[in-house]
């Protein structure tokens, strides 16, 4: 089976970034490094205070839970047809 391939020449126009586009980009990027290192530094204080209670040998529940909320269950309607 061949393959056949066709080539478009698409000519390649690069524009001008004004001084506004530049400082919005620039801020952007700013603002996007920002943020990363602030969910960076919340993942160290994370995995620190989970490492202090490992070392505290801190268990995560005093009794056992369940995924179904204490009491009766709610009857539901049959679904119309």
């Amino acid at each position: 089976m061949e393959t056949t391939q066709q080539s478009a020449h698409v000519e390649l126009e690069i524009e001008r970034l004004t001084t506004l586009g530049y400082l919005k980009e620039l801020v952007q990027g700013i603002g996007i490094t920002l943020g990363l290192g602030i969910l960076w530094g919340l993942e160290i204080a994370r995995n620190a205070y989970f490492r202090m209670l490992d070392r505290l040998n801190v268990k995560p529940r005093r009794k056992p839970a369940s995924a179904f909320p204490p009491g009766r269950p709610r009857k539901h309607r049959p679904a119309r047809a």
